[in-house]
């Protein structure tokens, strides 16, 4: 990922150092199991810990000979170490290796993601609260529908937020996994307790079977999860953007002291950074497609998911961190205007109010087709004439007939909307723990 999306504590873990590190890691572990297993003596794990050790420069330059990156390492580490060195790799094929360090990595990067995302459930429950009872239109194909309030989205995008982080456990769950099982997994040079004893030391299950490889389903699930979570940042920004158009401003992004909108038209305050996340949506989505192409492998392995992974998982781990990042810091600073709503809201000629007139006249005796054609008539003339739906009602003798003209009035009160609303909102709300 360039840098521009890259929080460094994500990065971090991507980086050559952080992958070879890993890599140290796992064969002194590979090492101190043997050890233990009495099949290689304490002294040589002795003189490696003190001697082993690498430098990613020579690394890449010996790679540029080998072609192997695996090889390179080893022979770089090999050549710090001396001749206790031979029980380095010993038994192991270069996918133990790769496959299980990655594991860890995407492991931790999901560790990282897990606080992101309970940090973003923080602000939206914070905010959520705040405007519990502040009256929004609510909008359905993106026309005035019914009553809602703004902490009612919020508090959607909350939950949604904690469903999204039991998928994250649970990926990082099938992620956490390691094998030393050899070069089609049928431990020909290394017995099951090494693996187990391997990955104990790096906190790891191991995987109940594998091939030279961990099957990639497991990769993919990950992928998919972390595009999931993309997919709601997407979701909230453009609710977001939607709300910041012109004719709607009922919340905008905040807009710092010294900042541009245009290079041509200085009024200009444009939702940028949620079209931004928009836009990394799409790339984080993109990556699990390539992650589930990974999937149908050659027999025991193939080499055509390297390439992708080597890009998709850095790539995918880091624009996610920046998204959950950047998504929660706008939404603590969303400036947010519960005037314009209410004006938004009044647009629409009580319009909204039709179902609960329908409600009332079938209560009455009416079928609904009768009601529904009584109430239709009426709110047709109010788009029309631009005349609130209530005058059009009251001046109907149909209607009234069922419906005293009191009645009337107090369906369509402010104070009776607002009422019933804070009633199902209350409701709502403690359903949902807040």
């Amino acid at each position: 990922m360039i840098p521009r999306y890259s929080p460094k504590d994500m990065a971090a873990l991507w980086t050559d150092e952080a992958k070879f590190e890993r890599w140290l890691q796992l064969e002194i572990a590979a090492v101190e199991a043997r050890v233990e297993a009495g099949i290689v003596p304490r002294s040589a794990l002795d003189t490696i810990k003190k001697n082993a050790k690498f430098s990613v420069t020579e690394i890449l330059e010996i790679e540029k000979e080998t072609n192997h990156d695996v090889i390179a390492f080893l022979t770089n580490v090999n050549s710090y170490v001396g001749p206790e060195s031979r029980y380095i790799h010993e038994g192991l094929t270069s996918s133990d290796v790769v496959d299980t360090c990655l594991a860890m990595q995407m492991r931790d990067a999901g560790r990282i993601l897990l606080k992101d995302v309970e940090a973003l459930v923080a602000v939206l429950s914070e905010r959520a609260i705040e405007f519990k009872y502040t009256l929004e239109m609510g909008r359905t194909h993106g026309i005035h529908a019914e009553p809602t309030t703004f902490g009612l989205k919020l508090l959607l995008w909350r939950q949604e937020m904690l469903r999204n982080l039991d998928r994250l456990k649970r990926a990082i769950e099938v992620i956490s996994v390691g094998k030393i099982s050899g070069a089609v997994g049928t431990y020909q040079h290394l017995p099951p307790e090494i693996e187990a004893a391997v990955c104990e030391k790096l906190g790891l299950e191991p995987s109940s079977i594998s091939t030279q490889i961990l099957q990639r389903d497991r990769h993919a699930e990950f992928l998919t999860t972390l595009a999931i979570i993309a997919s709601s940042i997407e979701k909230f920004s453009v609710e977001l953007r939607h709300l910041q158009r012109t004719e709607v401003r009922e919340t905008e992004e905040f807009f710092g002291k010294g900042q541009k909108g245009s290079s041509a038209m200085p009024h200009k305050r444009n939702p940028i950074t949620f079209e931004r996340l928009t836009g990394l949506a799409r790339v984080v989505r993109s990556n699990s497609i390539a992650g589930m192409e990974n999937v149908a492998l050659w027999h025991e392995r193939d080499i055509s998911h390297s390439s992708v992974e080597r890009v998709v998982m850095p790539d995918s781990t880091i624009a996610l961190c920046y998204m959950l990042r950047t998504f929660s810091k706008a939404v603590k600073n969303l400036l947010v205007y519960p005037e314009r709503m209410q004006e938004n809201f009044d647009t629409s000629y009580g319009l909204t109010l039709s179902q609960t007139l329908l409600l009332a006249l079938t209560g009455k005796g009416l079928t609904r087709e009768e009601a529904y054609r009584l109430v239709q008539r009426n709110a047709m003339k109010s788009w029309e004439n631009k005349v609130p739906l209530k005058k059009h009602v009251l001046a109907d003798g149909e209607i009234l007939e069922h419906l005293p003209a009191q009645t009337i009035e107090q369906l369509f009160s402010p104070e009776n909307i607002l009422a019933k609303l804070r009633k199902s909102v209350d409701a709502i709300f403690a359903r949902n723990g807040l």
